[in-house]
């Protein structure tokens, strides 16, 4: 046996209890991502805190290597993924079509559809990650976490003692954020600050959620994210609801419920049409690059083919082509099933075959162009920048026009059934773009550790469907514990819905294109708006290092300014942090510490609210921790100045100089 043989034969990769502890990371992420997405309207990718967990984890076994660390963060990466695609689940339950989510349509949905996202990516491998320049930042910084935890980066005690840190980190943040969650929750601390006040006959308004989850979301995003966000809140708060407060007086109406309202009829449509431009005008820069790949993967599956895989490097050994095909077609089955039992013995029942027809011919042809977009925007800009929920505004357009057209005059005076229709099969579409936008940064991370391809696709697989089973649970859990915002039928435990922000703004697209009320006017001033930002930030590009990001500037029209605020703190802190350090011989140490940190935040905080959740459900008491009075005085001071601390604290152990 040749030495290289021995290697081989001795390499530890794809095992049993790395798949297991993969799954367990994956359900923490996935329930913790879930609350994100419905708080904010945004997700954030997991494969570096997973890494690190794993890191530290698996160094209770001897024989651990970089590679089977990899198959974890790999399996525990689904978790970033699967979940956003609340970005249109919950609509269904919005525009009244359900009043939970039934596991086995929900499952089935988010796991098919993720199956077939993995499936699409495997022949753009190549073209995008092996014969690609493209940066997958989020793929090459897990890479490098993963080289210092197994000692690829210096001594074996030093890469010790980074993986305990990294852990430490997160525990760290996830305990802060828990704890102050759960005072929050007793109304010691207030939930939230705000203020409005007139401007002469309008009105306006600011707030601030006290969530510490939100705060670390920004630190992940970035600078460039956070001045768009900030700039969004300009734009709505500070110029379009005063503006229309005082072009629609309500002098009867209190400030804060002037301004709610205008902000709620009115200035959100403008941010939607300032979401969909961006979102067009992100696809289109992109047709070309992907079209590349697209011809690259193709080309070089072609002589694959022609020369047999039995001489293949193992490292470009991907599944084999033949079962990736055979694997699809066997997805659009389960997915046509759940369709056509959606329609039956409801309004379109009538049409359940041709829509059917319809639906599955439409996910299996977009969900390839979908897949091979995602995949080229994560390796871009990243799975957490990739603009997902802006695919998801095109593929409901593309829906609703599709479903529209066959059903049209089908349905007087009701199109709620065509539009829930439009929403399901967004949802089916949707699953396959977020496992596509996490699959090949994934794989970037593998080709940089000497990973097998067939190995890592095998482990996304079963990533999506640990994932897409843990979805359901955890929004029938906040659907009875918390309700959406705007839902038809919301009959919720707590008085406190949550936002739900894309799935909100994609039910409202639905509704507008088959049932004809969207207000086109004010989307049309909305693109007008995201125009005018597009070219801003294309000039910024061109002539300085800076940008603007007009999928940020919109989606802080939409959301409440509650939920912005804090992620444009935790952008420009985690800005000054990063500055703080960056002269230091440690400085990539204390940055990595830095966003460890924030991740904690993320998961710490939404865990807990989730299980706040199941104390609801148990108790059937909305404010099952509550001990002071509602609007207790010292709240919102008490709330602030811990709020600080918290943070002033973590930062300062994260950035403290470590032989």
């Amino acid at each position: 046996m040749t030495a290289a043989a021995g290697a081989e034969a001795r390499r530890v990769e794809l095992t049993f209890r790395g798949i297991v502890l993969g799954v367990l990371i994956c359900l923490v992420f996935t329930a913790a991502n879930v609350y994100l997405g419905l708080k904010v309207g945004l997700t954030v990718a997991t494969s570096i805190p997973a890494a690190i967990m794993t890191m530290a984890l698996l160094r209770a076994f001897k024989d651990a290597t970089i590679w089977e660390n990899n198959i974890v963060q790999t399996v525990a990466s689904a978790a970033g993924a699967m979940a956003s695609v609340i970005f249109v689940l919950p609509g269904l339950v919005i525009v009244g079509a359900w009043t939970g989510f039934p596991f086995w349509t929900t499952f089935g949905l988010c796991a098919t559809g993720g199956v077939l996202g993995v499936m699409y990516t495997v022949p753009l491998r190549r073209a995008l990650v092996t014969n690609s320049d493209l940066p997958y930042p989020e793929g090459v910084a897990a890479a490098e976490v993963l080289k210092v935890g197994s000692g690829a980066r210096g001594d074996g005690a030093e890469a010790a003692a980074d993986g305990k840190r990294g852990l430490t980190a997160i525990l760290l943040g996830s305990a802060s954020s828990a704890l102050f969650a759960l005072i929050v929750g007793t109304r010691a601390f207030a939930a939230e600050l705000a203020t409005s006040f007139r401007v002469g006959a309008g009105a306006t308004g600011i707030g601030a959620s006290m969530s510490l989850a939100l705060f670390g979301a920004g630190h992940l995003m970035g600078l460039a994210v956070g001045m768009a966000m900030l700039t969004g809140i300009v734009i709505a708060w500070g110029v379009a609801v005063p503006v229309l407060t005082n072009l629609y007086p309500d002098a009867a109406a209190s400030a804060a419920d002037a301004a709610g309202a205008i902000w709620t009829g009115k200035v959100r449509f403008i941010g939607a049409g300032a979401i969909g431009i961006s979102a067009i005008w992100t696809l289109a820069k992109l047709a070309a690059p992907v079209w590349r790949g697209l011809s690259s993967a193709l080309t070089a599956q072609g002589l694959r083919a022609a020369g047999g895989s039995a001489g293949l490097d193992r490292t470009e050994q991907d599944m084999p082509i033949g079962a990736v095909a055979g694997v699809s077609v066997v997805c659009m089955i389960p997915i046509g099933v759940l369709i056509f039992n959606f329609l039956q013995g409801g309004a379109l029942s009538g049409l359940a075959i041709p829509l059917t027809a319809a639906a599955v011919a439409y996910i299996a042809v977009a969900g390839f162009a979908i897949a091979a977009v995602c995949g080229y925007m994560a390796g871009l800009i990243g799975s957490s920048n990739s603009p997902v929920s802006g695919l998801a505004i095109l593929a409901v357009l593309g829906a609703s026009l599709i479903v529209g057209a066959i059903g049209a005059g089908a349905l007087v005076g009701d199109p709620m059934p065509l539009v829930a229709f439009a929403l399901l099969v967004t949802s089916a579409l949707l699953a396959v773009a977020v496992a596509a936008n996490d699959n090949l940064q994934d794989l970037k991370t593998g080709q940089l550790v000497d990973a097998t391809p067939w190995r890592q696709q095998a482990a996304l697989v079963v990533g999506v469907i640990a994932g897409s089973a843990m979805i359901p649970l955890v929004l029938d859990l906040l659907n009875t514990s918390n309700g959406f915002a705007g839902a038809a039928n919301l009959s919720a435990i707590a008085d406190d819905p949550l936002p739900a922000p894309q799935a909100a703004l994609i039910s409202t697209i639905a509704k507008g294109v088959i049932g004809g009320q969207l207000d086109w006017g004010l989307i049309g001033i909305g693109v007008l708006v995201g125009s005018g930002l597009i070219l801003v930030d294309e000039v910024l590009r061109r002539t300085t290092r800076f940008s603007l990001p007009p999928l940020g500037v919109g989606m802080a029209i939409y959301l409440p300014p509650s939920a912005t605020v804090p992620v444009v703190f935790g952008a420009v802190a985690g800005w000054l942090y990063d500055r703080r350090v960056a002269n230091r011989p440690d400085s990539e140490a204390a940055k990595r510490l830095g966003v460890l940190v924030v991740s904690g935040l993320i998961v710490g905080e939404s865990l807990f609210n989730v299980a706040l959740a199941g104390l609801i459900v148990a108790t059937n008491s909305g404010t099952p921790l509550a001990l002071a009075p509602q609007g207790f005085g010292p709240g919102p001071w008490l709330a602030l100045a811990a709020y600080v601390a918290v943070m002033a604290g973590l930062y300062a152990w994260a950035g403290r100089r470590r032989a």
